[in-house]
């Protein structure tokens, strides 16, 4: 008898375990993706010229939002990936150069002898004061972020004035790596003695963490899966000559995220081929690509001609984002030339299922 209200309190006990066990289980709630929507950009800050527009903006198709990050608002961005590298502020034509010192107290103004402000000029030589305009991490102005504290220079960066971005005073920095396997940001205007230290941690939610000499650590971008194009105002290339490229800002570029793993196509419209028409089905027979700039302002032609701006109808664009998720674009309009305002352009995607 005592043995059976032992058993009975045990199956009992276990019962009620199990039963606390699946009310404490979350449910898993399958958010389905958009299936399309229209947006129009917020670029404009307030009353700045379109063509300045003094925001980047990144849009999240599968969620349909869009976030708005101020041009001027970051200065350097750390990579989160297994490497150490540090990209300069592009939407702001930022420039630097590199010393041979790596004592930043020892850093003054008469160490930017000769730098001719750090400008941009028509001639090859300026690409080198600029980060890789496609996103080559291996190609920033600044190197590579060594273990070895003593092989890290100091560098003096020109914040830009890029896009109307008013000038702001010159910075030295040194970066070194931080016993927690982040940055350490060494920094001061060009005439102080003493410098401020800002440690970065690598944060794999993020494609980069952002820093501003103002602020400190300030959000530059949304979460990398939260995001599939940025539109912005932003440093390129264009050609000089055909051997020569140079420096060239450009407004209304627009970047994919590829470092997420989203990629995209142009599709040239025909007579057998239209934004309507397109189906999951022919998307299957494009190639995507993961560079950057695979859309960049090849969507819209920017005229000094009157009525001569506006958005290319003969092309859209198909991106696929992380989750695999297929969308198709198109730009509607642009500028007023076109009934639209310049710095808050006008989108439509749709998913293809």
């Amino acid at each position: 008898m005592i043995q059976f209200k032992k058993t009975g309190l045990l199956i009992m006990t276990t019962a009620v375990l199990f039963a606390c066990k699946k009310e404490d289980v979350d449910p898993i709630i399958i958010i389905a993706p958009s299936t399309g929507s229209e947006l129009q950009l917020s670029g404009l800050v307030g009353n700045e010229p379109g063509s300045s527009a003094g925001n980047s903006v990144f849009v999240d198709f599968s969620t349909d939002v869009q976030t708005a990050v101020e041009r001027k608002s970051w200065d350097l961005g750390f990579y989160t990936g297994t490497d150490f590298r540090v990209i300069l502020n592009n939407t702001t034509s930022a420039t630097a150069k590199g010393l041979s010192k790596n004592d930043l107290a020892a850093v003054n103004i008469a160490d930017t002898t000769g730098f001719n402000n750090l400008a941009l000029g028509f001639e090859a030589a300026s690409m080198l004061l600029v980060d890789n305009v496609h996103g080559d991490l291996t190609k920033t102005v600044i190197a590579s972020v060594s273990s070895i504290d003593a092989d890290n220079k100091v560098y003096i960066i020109n914040r830009g004035t890029g896009g109307g971005t008013p000038a702001r005073d010159w910075y030295k920095i040194r970066i070194l790596r931080n016993t927690n396997g982040g940055y350490k940001l060494q920094y001061a205007k060009l005439a102080a003695a003493a410098f401020a230290t800002i440690d970065v941690a690598k944060d794999a939610d993020y494609n980069f963490k952002y820093v501003s000499f103002d602020n400190g650590v300030v959000n530059g971008e949304p979460v990398k899966t939260k995001w599939d194009i940025k539109w912005s105002y932003t440093m390129f290339e264009t050609a000089l000559d055909p051997n020569t490229m140079i420096p060239y800002a450009s407004s209304d570029f627009i970047s994919i995220n590829t470092k997420a793993g989203v990629t995209a196509a142009e599709v040239l419209a025909s007579n057998n081929v239209s934004y309507e028409n397109f189906s999951k089905a022919d998307a299957n027979n494009i190639t995507f690509s993961n560079t950057v700039d695979i859309i960049s302002t090849k969507w819209r032609t920017a005229s000094m001609n009157p009525g001569a701006s506006k958005v290319k109808a003969d092309r859209f664009y198909v991106i696929k984002d992380p989750s695999g998720n297929i969308y198709k674009l198109k730009f509607l309009s642009f500028h007023n030339d076109e009934g639209g305002t310049r710095g808050k352009p006008q989108l439509k995607y749709k998913l293809l299922q």
